[in-house]
Formats: structure tokens, sequence, C-alpha cells
């Protein structure tokens, strides 16, 4: 089974983005990689109301369902996904164990 982490902080946030946009019961936090960014590879991160395929590994975290792309997950397994607020910034933070680098922005990263 695959380990997806989120931090209380994160939690909440997502609580709160799925309470602001109003969005269904069964909607399903969707995290994933694609290709691109500055160090090859970045994050994406959004909700998805739609049913999870035959290629999604399905999760709950929290009472939140999350599906992780199967590709994806090869580079997500054992992710904690964090949520930074201060006076000049503020969003979700990946923290991967596998990445091997990042870029500044802390939304790319290599393997």
């Amino acid at each position: 089974m695959a380990t997806i982490n989120l931090t209380d902080k994160a939690i909440g946030a997502l609580r709160k983005i799925i309470a602001d946009q109003n969005l269904p019961a069964g909607a399903a936090l969707r995290i994933g990689v694609k290709g691109g960014g500055c160090s090859g590879f970045s994050y994406s991160l959004g909700f998805d109301e739609g049913e999870a395929t035959e290629k999604d590994e399905q999760l709950e975290i929290a009472g939140i369902p999350v599906y992780v792309d199967k590709k994806s997950l090869l580079y997500l397994d054992g992710i904690t996904v964090d949520y930074h607020e201060d006076v000049m910034q503020r969003g979700f933070v990946f923290n991967n164990p596998k990445a091997t680098a990042t870029c500044g922005c802390g939304t790319s990263f290599s393997v």
C-alpha cells in the first residue's frame, strides 16, 4: 500500500478549500507528477469530482479521498504534503524523500 501523508495544516487547508469552493462530498484530492519545471518534474495538486480509474491508487486520509495515478506514485510514495503560510507566501509544500534535488520554488524536483 502506498504512503501519502498530509499534515494537520494541509488537511485544514484542504477542508477550507472544499468548503470555500462548495465542492461535492465525493470530491477527491488528486496528487500527481508531470514532466517539466526547472528540476525535471513538477507536482500537481487539485480536486477531482469524477470517479477514480483503474490507473489510480485510491487512498483516504482524514476523511479526504485521495487519488494518485500509479505512474506518479513511483515518485510520490512516502511524500508528506504540508501547508505553509506566512507574510511572504502561502501554499502547499511537498516533502519528498525520493527527490534528489529541488528548485527554489519548491514545486519542481528530480530523482
